[in-house]
């Protein structure tokens, strides 16, 4: 059963277990089961998804239950009136504080047009373990939180990896190294990008929706490990992650 974080008539919001293809394209490749079904036989009566998450993101999954209410979300998403808040666990240790990360990216296609988009980011915690890899005796680790003020195609992963700061567990564009040794010391399996927060206008009488997405237990075990707690609230959050000073473009 999937975990239900809010519902109502109009919508329904789930915590998207990380490794679940949220539905079928050439994208998710050999995926043999799907959100968008499962939410389907739990629920009954129509879902129109809202908006994506990657397959081995996790965290809170908007879904319409008309084509309608789906059409007016989308518009909150396409005029970014929709605050994100994600939590990122990284390699190395960016630069105290916050910052900006201004840098076109590419649709799905890397050959594609190259699109503006913005990540705010703030580091909230750092670690280092004494685990050798490659010519460090050890290895330095730090838990972010990223809002995006765009949507773009795995956004955050590129953005983060672009400014040498990957998320730990991203097959794609992180470090093989390094998302091997999570799985070895610390037996964690998944990509560490969690969708923590939305805040959004419901679509029907405009009241003020606040959703937030626990993490699994394998995100909260390192967490644990590590000494880290996620932030307090999203009004301190917000505040943190939009008074950042290092901008950092193409």
């Amino acid at each position: 059963m999937l975990d239900i974080l809010y519902q109502d008539d109009a919508l329904v919001a789930v915590n998207k277990p990380a490794g679940l293809a949220v539905h079928r394209s050439l994208m998710v490749g050999n995926a043999e089961a799907f959100l968008i079904d499962q939410l389907r036989d739990q629920l009954g009566g129509s879902v129109h998804l809202a908006h994506r998450l990657d397959r081995a993101t996790s965290g809170v999954l908007l879904i319409a239950r008309s084509r309608e209410v789906a059409a007016a979300l989308g518009e909150q998403f396409m005029g970014r009136n929709v605050r994100k808040h994600y939590l990122a666990v990284v390699r190395g240790w960016p630069e105290p504080g916050a910052g900006l990360i201004d840098y076109a990216l590419p649709g799905s296609r890397d050959t594609g047009p190259r699109r503006e988009a913005r990540t705010h980011y703030q580091r909230l915690a750092t670690v280092e373990v004494p685990l050798a890899l490659g010519r460090y005796p050890q290895q330095r680790y730090a838990l972010l939180l990223a809002s995006p003020e765009s949507g773009r195609f795995r956004q955050i992963r590129k953005h983060l990896a672009h400014i040498h700061h990957p998320v730990i567990g991203d097959c794609q564009h992180g470090r093989g190294d390094h998302n091997r040794l999570y799985k070895q010391h610390f037996g964690c399996h998944r990509m560490l990008l969690h969708a923590w927060q939305l805040q959004l206008v419901h679509p029907l009488d405009d009241r003020p929706l606040r959703i937030e997405a626990p993490l699994d237990q394998a995100y909260r075990a390192l967490l644990e490990r590590f000494g880290w707690t996620p932030p307090p609230g999203l009004a301190a959050a917000d505040a943190a992650a939009h008074t950042g000073a290092a901008t950092h473009a193409r």
